[in-house]
């Protein structure tokens, strides 16, 4: 059975449909920071330009590939990384991971970067 997360800076105890979710628990993490860019480096690096202090949470019910969820149809990361919820689901707090860490974060000139590169 595949683990499913979800992070945000908000307290809850259930998810809405259309919400994001993962199997990757880091990349949950960085979710709970709420940041507008990801980048995802080839040795699975995460950096982001998060700043809200994060809650990681773990899906509290069985999820069912064909019926609960679908592949994110607007994301930009790896196939399988980024998925969307179907139907309201149950959360169980799994720790606070607070601030972002210093050496997760994207600067000015990485965020500059990647801009370019994706024009």
């Amino acid at each position: 059975m595949d683990f499913w997360y979800h992070g945000s800076p908000a307290h809850l105890n259930e998810l809405r449909s259309g919400s994001t979710i993962t199997v990757h628990r880091n990349l949950a993490r960085i979710f709970s920071h709420k940041p507008a860019v990801v980048s995802i480096n080839e040795d699975g690096t995460i950096k982001h330009n998060g700043d809200k202090e994060g809650l990681l949470y773990i899906i509290a019910e069985t999820v069912d590939p064909s019926l609960d969820i679908e592949l994110h149809p607007a994301s930009t990361m790896g196939e399988g990384m980024e998925w969307l919820t179907k139907r309201t689901l149950k959360l169980e707090f799994i720790e606070a991971v607070g601030q972002p860490d210093r050496d997760d974060l994207l600067t000015e000139e990485d965020i500059m970067e990647l801009l370019k590169l994706h024009r």
